[in-house]
């Protein structure tokens, strides 16, 4: 997410300079990042329900367990997403515009 939001400076300087505020971007990316990691979550659960059953695995997953490694994939969205978010919510929208 870091990254991201480096690369997408000029954009976060353009909507501050429209009048976006720091909570909007923060939640923007915050979002993003939770999103994504989300995804890897439930694509992480999917892959192991997969391969139980392609490879003939006998298991017992949980429920709890698949939540709690899906929470974890969020949480880390969260916290990973939030320093960036709030790093690029207090740009100043000038140097942020030409910062390419």
């Amino acid at each position: 997410m870091l990254i991201n939001v480096t690369e997408r400076t000029p954009e976060i300087g353009l909507r501050k300079a429209l009048g976006a505020t720091e909570g909007a971007i923060l939640l923007q990316f915050a979002l993003e990042s939770t999103a994504i990691c989300a995804l890897g979550g439930l694509l992480g659960v999917a892959v192991a329900g997969l391969a139980t059953d392609t490879f003939g695995w006998v298991t017992t997953i949980k429920t709890g367990s698949m939540l709690m490694g899906f929470g974890a994939a969020v949480a880390v969205g969260l916290v990973f997403g939030i320093y960036p978010a709030a790093r690029a919510s207090r740009l100043d929208p000038v140097r942020a515009l030409g910062s390419r």
